[in-house]
């Protein structure tokens, strides 16, 4: 069956083959299956991460604007890019325009969501993690690390962390690496929760250099280090958003949201 559809997942991208293999690859294989009509097509955004895996493994990972190319070429006439960014921040801006740069080239290109982008999908998230540590005890606190950014939609980031409590999980914070809510303010939610013990988990697409070094790595500045010069019980879990179930189902609804409201 030749088709003229396509939807393009677009990722920020990771140097780490095991991660990859079970997020960013796992929710193109989801979209694979749920969208049949489509052909699947791969983008990245950090340039420094696809020039690194040129380098080092010689496989090329189109940009966002070489996919564009790509599609056009094998005669794609319609569509749907899906980022499988956290939030409508820097790199979502810059993956706009680049694939509007052809929007006179295709039928049509629409844009599926950012995973966190509606209260809905901030409810959806919580209970994804929520499920995902529902073995913790009560004394036991999940610590996630987000990202963090200098645009306007950092701000998610806080409320999420108040919303997981809001909906009855006050064991659970989160707190990013580059901007707000940074390690002091986990520290001193910590000491006035009281935790028996610390689980650290990312909460990014994939468990990678950020997951790996700044989260659970052995220099003094990581969380782990921290936390445990604290005097904290600290465990850290390295999986992705991109390998729990829900989260990939979240983007296929994305998706599937995107569709219906380009035909209404």
């Amino acid at each position: 069956m030749t088709t003229t559809k396509a939807i393009l997942a677009v990722s920020f991208g990771t140097s780490f083959e095991d991660t990859r293999k079970l997020t960013i690859d796992a929710i193109e294989a989801d979209f694979a299956a749920a969208f049949p009509d489509c052909r699947v097509y791969r983008a990245w955004t950090s340039k420094m991460i696809i020039k690194k895996i040129a380098g080092r493994n010689g496989i090329r990972i189109p940009t966002v604007r070489e996919a564009m190319e790509q599609m056009l070429s094998d005669g794609i006439t319609d569509v749907i890019v899906q980022p499988t960014h956290v939030i409508n921040g820097i790199e979502n801006d810059l993956m706009k325009e680049d694939a509007l740069a052809y929007r006179n080239d295709f039928s049509s290109i629409i844009f599926g969501n950012p995973l966190l982008t509606t209260e809905e999908d901030s409810d959806e998230v919580i209970r994804a993690v929520a499920a995902e540590f529902s073995y913790l005890k009560e004394k036991d606190a999940l610590i996630l690390m987000g990202h963090g950014t200098t645009h306007y939609a950092n701000s998610i980031y806080a409320a999420l962390d108040y919303k997981f409590k809001d909906l009855g999980y006050p064991n659970i914070f989160l707190g990013t690496v580059e901007a707000y809510p940074s390690m002091e303010s986990l520290r001193r939610q910590l000491k006035a929760f009281a935790p028996k013990r610390l689980v650290l988990a990312p909460f990014m697409i994939v468990a990678g250099d950020h997951a790996r070094h700044d989260m659970a790595g052995d220099d003094p500045e990581s969380w782990y280090a921290q936390f445990k010069k604290e005097g904290y019980s600290v465990d850290c879990v390295l999986k992705g958003l991109g390998e729990y179930p829900r989260i990939r189902a979240l983007f296929c609804r994305h998706i599937a949201d995107a569709a219906e409201h380009a035909e209404a």
